[in-house]
């Protein structure tokens, strides 16, 4: 990863991270209890992480408090296919915003729906509208996006389970477990080696605050 000098300034839920001429901003629009990021290079945006089932009405209103148009949003991903992540998948698809999918999550997908009830609304996610690529594809089309970075195969909550890293050391873990309470969980604890190893050095999590990498 390029060495470049950043600079990050928080204001509220939103945090700016600068780097020489280009900016990146990062923005938690998430509801019950779960945190959904959206990575925004200008007008060019991307969110980690898709909402439950049947509350899109909640995730368009944080959008628009937020000052986030959802036409702009140019990729939904999920780290990992639990209803919680990507419940909200196919109904975005519905609104515009194609879903990117890591080939590693693409068993996962059908697997989803087994966990719904009638009450929660879920919309099954089709193969249409999709693009599918491999982590080493990540990068180029994050570029294309204006966003410096790369998707991440981190294993240890669920197998299919990916992180979203920036180049300044923004890490989109989803819900991999922290270290401190994974001592027992050696897959899990790779990925953070991973993470480490590939420059990480903040941690945006689905749940809770984001924190420094320890």
């Amino acid at each position: 990863m390029e060495n470049l000098p950043r600079y990050n300034l928080t204001f509220g839920s939103t945090t700016v991270l600068m780097a020489h001429a280009t900016s990146l901003t990062i923005v938690n629009i998430g509801y019950r209890s779960t945190n959904y990021w959206v990575v925004s290079a200008g007008s060019s945006r991307l969110l980690v992480d898709i909402g439950w089932p049947g509350t899109l009405g909640t995730m368009k209103a944080n959008l628009r408090r937020m000052g986030i148009p959802l036409a702009e949003i140019r990729y939904a991903m999920a780290t990992h296919y639990h209803i919680d992540h990507a419940g909200l998948a196919e109904e975005l698809k519905h609104e515009g915003v194609p879903l990117l999918v890591i080939d590693i999550q693409l068993a996962a997908i059908p697997v989803m729906k087994t966990w719904t009830k009638p009450a929660d609304h879920y919309v099954e996610i089709t193969p249409e509208g999709n693009t599918v690529i491999a982590c080493h594809e990540s990068r180029a089309l994050l570029a294309r996006l204006g966003v410096a970075g790369e998707i991440v195969h981190t294993p240890g909550h669920s197998a299919h389970c990916v992180a979203l890293l920036l180049d300044d050391g923004s890490a989109f873990t989803g819900d991999l477990p922290p270290e401190a309470s994974c001592f027992d969980n050696p897959t899990a604890l790779a990925s953070w080696a991973l993470l480490r190893r590939l420059g990480a050095r903040r941690v945006y999590p689905a749940h809770g605050p984001t924190r420094p990498m320890d």
